[in-house]
């Protein structure tokens, strides 16, 4: 069933605002969806294991017209989540001059990051993966790259996906994946047109990386700390969670990945970016995850659209310059994120 042309924006919540500890998942309550209500069981990994490359290649032949890629690495370029807002991400990407009107990468060697959560929320998360797949593909040709971070969402897809209702112990009592993606934005849609290739291919998604003296992460949490000392050793260990297909172990990578606002304390949020800059690289950290607005107090929850359109006109820099937000809040009427860095000014 296709999606239709312009669906609603989700439901609003208005949860009473607490001031988070640690953990602060998007919905406080996640409950076991009852019998009958389990989505088709596809292995998240195919038999024999991941195959060394992702199984789909995209290799469009380069335009002789525009000759030789230029040498050396091109501009850096991040995107904020996107939650299933495909037309919105062309827009923002366009106005960059990163694709052209027909949606093909247009930017040479440059080099293109996504912090992670394409689906959810939005109507168009597959499109959203398609095209990420598609520019990444191009990218490569002209010289330049598109790459993507694993999300909470990618890891939350993934699991209802491969384990449906299989209920799983949430710490604060039993829930079910299939529970926490519908509440959290889960879109039957989207469910519908995953294949193969794109449950394949967000398994392999890195949790981190270093750019540029930039460390990109999805998630404001220091939990990485918990996967190892090296962003090497923290990717290849949530690379294996996943390929153990393990529901408690997979819903425990999840529940880490969705805590937020690590950063934010005045005093205590610098000294938490420091400890992840010290053990992984980098000079300032960037990440998606907690939209804008909801990091600055201005909105309740992220799905508090209601409480009057956000402001948002860019990046937001905080801990003492060490860290940059990149969600803009697409999803309560914000902004999708596209930034080139180093920020100017």
């Amino acid at each position: 069933m296709a999606p239709a042309s312009q669906p609603p924006r989700p439901e609003h919540r208005e949860p009473e605002y607490v001031e988070p500890a640690e953990y602060t998942p998007t919905e406080r309550s996640l409950p076991l969806m009852g019998p009958g209500h389990t989505l088709p069981d596809t292995p998240l990994v195919p038999p024999g294991g991941l195959p060394d490359r992702p199984t789909v290649t995209l290799t469009p032949v380069p335009d002789p017209a525009r000759g030789a890629a230029p040498e050396g690495p091109g501009p850096l370029y991040v995107v904020g989540d996107v939650h299933g807002y495909h037309d919105e991400l062309r827009e923002a990407l366009a106005a960059e001059g990163l694709i052209d009107a027909k949606g093909d990468w247009a930017a040479g060697n440059t080099r293109l990051w996504f912090l992670g959560d394409f689906t959810d929320r939005g109507p168009d998360g597959i499109g959203v993966i398609d095209l990420v797949m598609q520019l990444s593909a191009q990218a490569a040709a002209a010289g330049g790259y598109c790459k993507a971070l694993m999300g909470n969402h990618e890891l939350l897809l993934l699991g209802a996906k491969r384990f449906g209702d299989t209920p799983v112990n949430s710490g604060a009592g039993t829930a079910s994946f299939q529970a926490a993606w519908l509440l959290n934005g889960g879109q039957r849609t989207d469910m519908e047109r995953l294949q193969d290739h794109h449950l394949q291919w967000m398994a392999r998604l890195d949790a981190m990386a270093e750019e540029d003296d930039h460390l990109l992460v999805h998630s404001d949490t220091t939990a990485y700390l918990e996967y190892g000392d090296s962003i090497e050793a923290v990717n290849d260990a949530v690379t294996e969670a996943l390929q153990r297909s393990d529901a408690d172990e997979c819903w425990e990578l999840f529940r880490k990945f969705t805590k937020r606002f690590a950063f934010r304390d005045e005093e205590a949020g610098p000294q938490a970016v420091r400890e992840l800059l010290e053990t992984y690289g980098g000079r300032r950290l960037v990440h998606g995850h907690s939209p804008i607005p909801y990091l600055l107090g201005e909105v309740g929850s992220e799905d508090g659209e209601d409480d009057g359109a956000p402001s948002v006109d860019g990046p937001h820099v905080y801990a003492d310059d060490l860290v940059v937000a990149m969600d803009g809040g697409v999803t309560m009427a914000g902004k999708l994120l596209v930034a080139q860095l180093p920020l100017a000014g």
